[in-house]
Formats: structure tokens, C-alpha cells, sequence
């Protein structure tokens, strides 16, 4: 087949971004019969570069990288989502394949087509993730047109499918999974490498430390994990530290990270968090190796690919039921209510205050996610896009 690919989201640093890239390196090597047309702007490929005989990549100059362009409250040029449509009709694929809806740019009349879809966050938390009314507007027309364009709707887990179903109101026959996994980057490091690294990151030798990875945005919680944080630290002979990973500034989605510093202020665990910014792979294993456990106490998550991640470097996670988490790392973790702040704390308490059941968590978790690849990702995308354009 020749296989259009949707490249502009593959400058995203956050899941999304993640998802295009290590899925279209797996699909490259899976796919070698195929010939893979990707089309992004120069943006994309500066971040990404794949060097295979079965890519093709075709530079569309935009007046502005749909990566900052699609942000919470920002608005796409029809100019520019006209000439992505373009290059589309003029590379004329078999099939087109859009690795996330948050890039999705209108295709030509009748062009087969399997767009995915991560989850109905948005859908069901519009004020904790669109600012705005106009936001909102758009983003519903974006999704609306996407499935009606689209033959096939991917997603990233069966609990996300469930939701694009119930909530968007997909039929469950038209869409299909494609389930994320750790980069192979992420692995348990010895003791000492973590430790050398969480103290370049300012928590004190012997310190224990939890770690959070992901955008500082309302629907994440972390004003729980926060207060939850400071009771633990004012119950402890030795205060666990929280080390915050993620970019305070320059992300297009709707964050709250004065509001959060605020709260660290009011809390008056200042010396305790630490704000790390974006911290690369290889050094960030080393923090989740290391880490009581890793924090993801969401309203909602369709993957939670920073959890599984954490759990690649033997870290136990503490993550929210709202997910696929406790399915995909059972034994690997506890797993709390959203909005539940109680049982946010004692899943805290229990991991810094046994470690046994540290160890345990972490094993489990460990094995779990290795059982994740995203070979068996690129498989499931492959049959997906042969279905839709047969």
C-alpha cells in the first residue's frame, strides 16, 4: 500500500508526539512492502528524523507548525490546513493515516482514512482542558469532521475505546486498538546512577523522592498530589521530595502552573518540589528508577503512557482508576478515585513507608510493562489501515 501519514504532530512533546513517532519507526520496520508518504512541515521533521528506504517525506511550508497552532485556545490558518489537504491529494495515498485528531486537518473528498483518536477527555472535561467557548467550538468541529472523514477510529487502549464510544458516540465495530508501550530508553538503572541524578535535580542525598511527568494542566490533579505531598511530609521523620518533570513554559495546552506554585507556596513545601523542566529520556529513567513511586492521580486518562514508562524503570505508580492502568499494570501499583485526595495520601504513605511493598509493586510493574511494544502496536495500526483501504 502507500500509506499517507499526518507528520505535523510528530514535534509534540508531550503523548501525542510520542505515539506518532515511535509508532511510525515500528510501522517503517513492520511494513517494509509498504510505502509510507509522510507529510509535515519543516518543524516536524527537524524533530524527527527517520531514516528509511519505505519513507517518503513530503515539506508542506506553513505560516505557522500545527504543533503550536492547535493549542487550547488558538486557531489553525485555513490557508494552511488547505495546503496539507493539498499535498494529500497530490501524493494521492491508498490510505491516510492521522496519528492524532489534535493535528487533524480536513482531507480530500473520498480519501480512505483511519484517524486517531487518544481519548474523550476533552469531551468530558471541557472546562478542565478547552478555556474557552470558541476552543470548544472548534475542537467539536474538529473531532465531528475526523469522523465523518474517517473509515476507521484508532485509539491507544480498550478503556479509551469504551469511551469514544460511549461519550462521541462511535460505534464500537468502527474502532479499533492500537495499544501504546514504553521506548525502549526506559529501563531500571542501578541505585547510585538514580541518586546521582535526583540530586542534580536538588533532592538532598538520602532523600526519597516521587516522581510526576506530564503537563501541569487542570485535569491532571496535581493540586491533589501537591496537598497530599505536604501531609506526608509534615507526618515523616525524613520529608519525601516531589520532583514536578515537565515544561513550565510553552505549552499549548491549557495549564495551570501559576496556580500550582501558588499552592506549593501556600503549602509551604517550596524546598521540597522541584520544578525539573523537560528532562530527556535517558536521564529520566534514572529519576523513575529511583523514585518512591511515580504520580498520576488524572480525572481521566486514555493511555497514561508516562505511568507505563515509570513502570519500564521498576517504579510502582499511584495513578488514577479513570485509566487503562489498572488493568495493563495490575500488581504494579495502587490505584485511587479521582479527586480523592484520602486515598491519594495513604497510597503515598503505604510506598514510602514500606518497602517491601515498594519492591513488590515495582517488580510487578516492571514485567507489566515490559509485556507492552510497539511492534504489537504497528501490527494492530497495519491491519487497521489494509481494513480501510480495502
Amino acid at each position: 500500500m502507500r500509506i499517507g501519514v499526518d507528520a505535523t504532530c510528530w514535534a509534540n512533546a508531550r503523548g501525542y508526539g510520542r505515539f506518532a513517532r515511535e509508532l511510525m519507526r515500528a510501522m517503517a520496520a513492520q511494513g517494509p512492502q509498504h510505502q509510507f508518504v509522510c507529510i509535515g512541515d519543516r518543524r516536524a521533521f527537524d524533530a524527527f528524523s527517520l531514516d528509511a528506504p519505505n519513507v517518503q517525506r513530503i515539506v508542506v511550508a506553513l505560516g505557522e507548525s500545527p504543533t503550536m497552532a492547535a493549542s487550547a485556545d488558538g486557531a489553525r490558518s485555513p490557508r494552511d490546513m488547505l495546503r496539507l489537504t493539498r499535498a494529500v491529494w497530490q501524493a494521492a495515498p491508498d490510505v491516510f493515516f492521522s496519528p492524532s485528531v489534535y493535528t487533524y486537518f480536513p482531507l480530500p473528498p473520498g480519501q480512505r482514512a483511519v484517524v486517531t483518536i487518544h481519548d474523550a477527555i476533552a469531551e468530558r472535561f471541557p472546562r478542565l482542558t478547552l478555556p474557552t467557548r470558541r476552543a470548544r467550538l472548534f475542537w467539536k468541529l474538529k473531532v465531528s469532521l475526523a469522523l465523518q472523514q474517517a473509515r476507521l477510529v484508532l485509539s491507544v487502549s480498550d478503556y479509551a475505546a469504551r469511551d469514544i464510544a460511549r461519550v462521541l458516540g462511535v460505534s464500537r465495530e468502527r474502532i479499533r486498538v492500537a495499544v501504546e508501550a514504553p521506548a525502549a530508553e526506559y529501563a531500571p538503572v542501578p541505585r547510585h546512577v538514580a541518586e546521582a541524578e535526583a540530586r542534580a535535580a536538588g533532592v538532598p542525598a538520602g532523600a526519597p523522592w516521587f516522581t510526576y511527568v506530564g503537563g501541569f494542566n487542570p485535569h491532571k490533579r496535581l493540586d491533589l498530589a501537591i496537598r497530599a505531598h505536604a501531609s506526608l511530609a509534615g507526618e515523616l521523620a525524613v520529608a519525601p521530595h516531589l520532583l514536578l518533570v515537565g515544561a513550565t513554559s510553552g505549552d499549548v495546552f491549557f495549564g495551570e502552573h501559576a496556580r500550582l506554585r501558588a499552592l506549593v507556596d501556600a503549602c509551604g513545601t517550596g524546598a521540597l518540589v522541584h520544578w525539573t523542566g523537560f528532562v530527556p529520556d535517558e536521564r529520566l529513567r534514572a529519576l523513575h528508577a529511583g523514585a518512591i513511586a511515580t504520580l498520576l492521580p488524572s480525572e481521566c486518562e486514555g493511555f497514561g503512557l508516562p505511568a507505563v514508562e515509570a513502570a519500564a524503570c521498576g517504579a510502582p505508580v499511584i495513578a488514577t482508576v479513570e485509566s487503562p492502568l489498572p488493568e495493563l499494570l495490575e500488581g504494579g501499583g495502587i490505584f485511587v478515585p479521582p479527586g480523592d485526595g484520602g486515598a491519594l495520601l495513604e497510597a503515598m504513605r503505604r510506598l514510602a513507608t514500606h518497602q517491601a511493598l515498594r519492591d513488590a509493586l515495582g517488580t510487578e510493574a516492571l514485567a507489566r510493562a515490559r509485556a507492552l511494544t510497539w511492534d504489537g502496536a504497528a501490527r494492530a495500526t497495519l491491519a487497521a489501515l489494509e481494513e480501510a483501504a480495502a
